[in-house]
């Protein structure tokens, strides 16, 4: 499954990762990449606690990217 990662820089340095689809489903790392790795282990977390308490699961998005010239 596939779910939008937003990824954002903080004063302090920090990387921050957010799952919109996901509420509350964030993490941080020093690095991007470290950033990334923990927020796929979140979002392992979350939808594991979606289905121990019976929640409907969000869908994973499906979407293209498109490059134009600027």
């Amino acid at each position: 499954m596939k779910y939008r990662v937003i990824i954002e820089q903080d004063e302090d340095g920090m990387f921050t990762a957010e799952v919109p689809s996901l509420p509350g489903c964030i993490s941080q790392g020093k690095t991007r990449q470290e950033a990334l790795i923990n927020i796929k282990e979140a979002i392992d977390v979350y939808l594991e606690s979606l289905k121990d308490h019976n929640e409907p699961i969000p869908p994973p998005i499906d979407e293209e990217v498109v490059e134009v010239a600027g």
